[in-house]
C-alpha cells in the first residue's frame, strides 16, 4: 500500500533562518505518526511546513500530488486539516459557528450538520456549550472545539500540534482516548507533534525524533517506547 504521505529532503526557513535540513518521513494511511523532539528541534515548523505556511522546498506529496508551491487554501482543499498550537477557535464565535467554519471548503452541505452532531456526541461537552462564545470555554473544551473543527473537513490528514499542551492530565487522557477511537473507528490519518513523549508514543503506530531540524532516530512506537537507552539519551523520560 502505498503512503498517504511522503516527505523527502524537506528543508523549511523563516525568512533567513533555516529550521529543517533536509528531513525525510513518511506516513501510512490510516496510521497515527508522532514527531518527537526538544523545543526547537523543527516539530511545529514540519507541520507548517506540509500547509506552506513557511517557505520550503523538497517534496511533499499527498497520495502522489506534490503540495510543495501550493497555496495553504489548496492544501486545506486537498484534505489536510491543522489544529494548531494555542488551539487556534475563532473566539468571538460561538461552538457551532466554528463548527461550521470548519465545513467551509464543503460542497455535501446536508451532511454537514450529521458531522456536527457527532462531534457532539464525541465530545458532550460541546454540546452543552454550542451556542456558548468560544472564547469563554475551559482550555481543555477549545481543545475538543478544534480537533472537532478541524474533523469537519472530514480530513485525509489530521495535523496535530501538542494537543496535551496546558491542559489537566484527566483531560487530556480523555482527548487522547478520543483521538484514538477517531482514528480506529473513521480512518483517519494522524501526523501528531507532542512534547509528551511518551503519551504519544502510546497513540502513536510509528514515531520520528527530530533534532535540531533533522531526523535523528525513527521506528515503531512499540519500539522506541521499549528501548530505554533511546528513552534516556533522547526523550527523557
Amino acid at each position: 500500500m502505498s503512503d498517504l504521505l511522503t516527505v523527502r529532503k524537506l528543508n523549511a526557513s523563516y525568512g533567513p533562518t533555516q529550521v529543517l535540513f533536509g528531513i525525510d518521513f513518511s506516513l501510512a494511511p490510516g496510521h497515527i505518526t508522532a514527531i518527537l523532539g526538544a523545543n526547537g528541534a523543527g516539530k511545529t515548523t514540519t507541520l507548517r511546513a506540509i500547509c506552506q505556511m513557511v517557505r520550503t522546498s523538497g517534496s511533499i506529496e499527498l497520495n502522489g500530488v506534490q503540495l510543495v508551491g501550493k497555496s495553504t487554501e489548496s492544501v486545506v482543499r486537498m484534505g489536510v486539516a491543522h489544529v494548531p498550537d494555542g488551539r487556534g477557535t475563532f473566539t468571538a464565535l460561538s461552538v457551532e459557528d466554528n463548527l461550521k467554519l470548519g465545513a467551509y471548503v464543503r460542497r455535501d452541505r446536508h451532511e454537514v450538520q450529521h458531522d456536527i452532531e457527532r462531534a457532539y456526541q464525541r465530545f458532550p461537552r460541546l454540546a452543552e456549550r454550542r451556542h456558548q462564545q468560544a472564547g469563554t470555554l475551559s482550555g481543555g473544551e477549545q481543545q475538543m472545539l478544534a480537533i472537532s473543527r478541524a474533523l469537519m473537513l472530514r480530513p485525509k490528514l489530521l495535523l496535530l500540534d501538542e494537543p496535551s499542551f496546558g491542559l489537566a492530565p484527566l483531560i487530556v487522557a480523555d482527548i487522547f482516548n478520543i483521538m484514538r477511537r477517531i482514528n480506529q473507528e473513521d480512518g483517519v490519518s494522524m501526523l501528531l507533534v507532542e512534547q509528551n513523549a511518551s503519551l504519544a508514543l502510546d497513540l502513536a503506530h510509528h514515531a520520528y525524533l527530530l533534532e535540531t531540524g533533522t531526523v535523528a532516530l525513527s521506528g515503531p512506537a512499540e519500539d522506541i517506547k521499549r528501548d530505554e537507552s533511546v528513552r534516556r539519551a533522547y526523550l527523557g523520560y
